[in-house]
Order: structure tokens, then sequence, then C-alpha cells
């Protein structure tokens, strides 16, 4: 896979800024075929930092459903897979600089 289909987009919420403020862990949403090592190396390359951990999670398609004049359309949001990467002691990301 080639670095750039690897890392989708930094996910920005209260839980990852707390990640990243307490143990220095940041969360990216990847590609559903990208492994820990093709993540590793994409971050490493494209801000500069070490890795030390890289842990990911595949969050489940979820199935919605909403009421229009139409009638209730449901459908399902399909399912993703995110990154929890560990920066070495004293690095850090910026991820607001790069928005």
């Amino acid at each position: 896979m080639k670095l750039a289909e690897v890392l989708i987009k930094p996910i920005i919420s209260e839980k990852s800024n707390k990640l990243s403020e307490k143990r220095n862990t940041y969360a990216f949403r990847v590609g559903r075929k990208s492994n820990k090592l093709e993540i590793k190396k994409a971050v490493e390359e494209f801000y500069g930092v070490n890795v030390v951990n890289v842990n990911t999670v595949v969050a489940p398609s979820k199935s919605k459903s909403r009421f229009t004049k139409a009638g209730v359309i449901s459908g399902r949001k399909p399912a993703f897979k995110k990154a929890y990467v560990t920066v070495a002691e004293g690095e850090n990301i910026d991820l607001y600089g790069s928005l």
C-alpha cells in the first residue's frame, strides 16, 4: 500500500485529546487493509517522530434510520479502522497546525 492510503485523517475528539496529553498517544483513522508496520512507517514519515507502539481497532458498521415524508429510510454506516499510535517520550504531533 502507498503511505498516503494508510493514514486517512487524525481523529480529534475528547478521548483522543486526553490520550495525547496523558500518554502521548494519538488516534488516526486508517485504511482497512493497512497493518501496524505500515501505520508506524507512515506516521514516522509524515510527522517526523519516533513511534513506540501501535494499537489497532476495527469499529463495526452501524445501522441508521431516519424518518422522512416518504417514510422510514434505513441504511448502514460503513465499518472503519482506527489506530492508536504511541509516540516516544518528549515528542509530540501538532494535529491542529495541519487543519
